[in-house]
């Protein structure tokens, strides 16, 4: 290259880095003009697409980052980021942004931080859930936008109130020692969703996600399931009753883990409330019914939090900068954390893998399901476990396994063929048999494909 070229070249690449880290508000086109930006600058481990319209035909975009953009690796595990769900609550969009950015900048730096969580997880990010309604937000802007301007879609719906309401049945089965996971959705759904909704439920009944945060305003603190009460004999909107999962230890753990890396969500008090660690269980701050967190769930395989991270759900742009770097750790963070636990592939005899096998923890009444190729990932906490692979057709296997505290243990299955014993015959005198003739033993097979939250 010339010398004379070399300044000018640098002085463009400053310009560069200046415009990808400007914190501003962006609308709907200069949101798009952003993450296609990115895409631009980091064509080799990106890709756009679009997992549906809003009510008013916005594309509801998702950013990919992986070092193989559109496929899915075998035993690399799937995340996911979605903010703006409620239009009024705007931090989360920018910081996806920023987020966005951040991540491509830095692998073209050579982070090794950065570039090793790229190779080893495919991740998804959705700025905005809802455009309308952050259009009607953004029209009033930070200074005189009211509490509820833009929260709902175009149709007047809140969307984290829009998800089936898998809880109800979760909790009648289980007073029958039913299952708590997969739980099928009921047949008239799509009727009873909007745009949106019906395109992240199709969304995520396509990817395997394992993890994902969706991000919120109006309080400072990690919310994690359940969102909804079993008790129903209270009517009040903030009924308080803690509502753990059966995953409540690992989901205290992955909410700390963005609260303590916060700048500070973990101190406790923030907004006038406190949260002890800078986190709660849902319905224990207040019930909420057909939220996105627990349908997740309940319904696939993937662990949700909710991030509520601002006080002002619409603050100014002179403190975007300020919540960035407060939450730029915490978001990194979180993402490492789909590397903890158990994953390995479910096959048979020949090596081919088995989708939709269902995987089981001894002392854990949550299940979880192998992808289309096989593969599976649960996330655990470090510790001794009993893990049972099983399908239908197949023989269930059972191993005991060490989790570790860094890296996921890999723990494969081949399962054999479950054979069918023929009844036996009649004897030569023409008398019966007292035997029964024996049952093939069928394990169901799971389906495959969740202030204000």
């Amino acid at each position: 290259m010339a010398r004379w070229l070399r300044p000018l070249v640098g002085a463009l690449l400053l310009l560069e880095v200046a415009a990808a880290l400007s914190f501003l508000h962006h609308r709907y086109e200069e949101m798009v003009q952003a993450l296609f930006r990115v895409q631009s600058q980091c064509p080799y481990v990106t890709r756009i697409y679009s997992i549906g319209r809003s009510v008013e035909g916005r594309h509801l975009y998702v950013l990919e980052f992986s070092d193989y953009p559109g496929i899915h690796e075998p035993l690399e595990p799937e995340f996911k980021y979605v903010g703006n769900m409620h239009g009024n609550e705007v931090l989360g969009r920018e910081l996806l942004l920023q987020l966005s950015e951040f991540l491509c900048e830095e692998y073209r730096r050579g982070n090794e931080r950065i570039t090793r969580l790229i190779h080893d997880t495919r991740i998804h990010i959705m700025p905005s859930m809802n455009p309308d309604g952050y259009e009607v937000a953004a029209k009033q802007g930070p200074d005189s936008n009211g509490y509820l301007t833009g929260r709902n879609n175009a149709n007047g719906v809140d969307l984290n109130r829009n998800f089936p309401d898998l809880n109800t049945f979760m909790y009648y089965s289980r007073e029958i020692s039913g299952p708590n996971h997969h739980i099928p959705l009921p047949d008239n759904w799509k009727s009873q969703v909007e745009p949106e909704t019906l395109a992240v439920i199709q969304w995520i009944s396509s990817y395997n996600f394992v993890l994902s945060a969706n991000l919120h305003g109006g309080a400072v603190v990690a919310n994690y399931p359940y969102d909804k009460s079993q008790d129903q004999r209270f009517r009040s909107h903030r009924r308080t009753v803690n509502t753990p999962t059966p995953d409540d230890k690992l989901f205290q753990k992955l909410a700390k883990t963005y609260s303590y890396a916060h700048g500070w969500m973990h101190r406790g008090w923030n907004c006038g409330d406190y949260f002890a660690d800078g986190i709660t269980n849902g319905a224990s701050w207040y019930s909420l019914s057909k939220g996105m967190q627990d349908f997740n769930y309940l319904y696939t395989n993937c662990f949700e939090i909710t991030l509520e991270l601002s006080c002002n759900k619409f603050p100014p742009e002179e403190d975007l900068e300020r919540q960035w770097m407060a939450n730029r750790e915490a978001l990194v963070a979180f993402i490492e954390e789909v590397h903890q636990g158990i994953k390995g592939m479910v096959s048979d005899e020949n090596n081919n893998g088995i989708a939709g096998a269902v995987i089981s923890v001894q002392g854990i009444s949550h299940d979880i399901t192998s992808g289309d190729m096989g593969d599976y990932f649960r996330l655990l906490l470090p510790g001794t476990y009993s893990v049972t692979a099983s399908a239908e057709g197949y023989q269930p296997q059972t191993v005991t396994t060490t989790v570790g505290p860094a890296a996921p243990s890999l723990v494969h299955f081949q399962l054999k063929q479950d054979v069918v014993r023929k009844p036996p015959e009649r004897k030569a005198s023409g008398t019966r048999t007292n035997n029964k003739a024996l049952q093939k033993k069928v394990v169901p097979r799971a389906t495959r494909r969740g202030t204000q939250r």
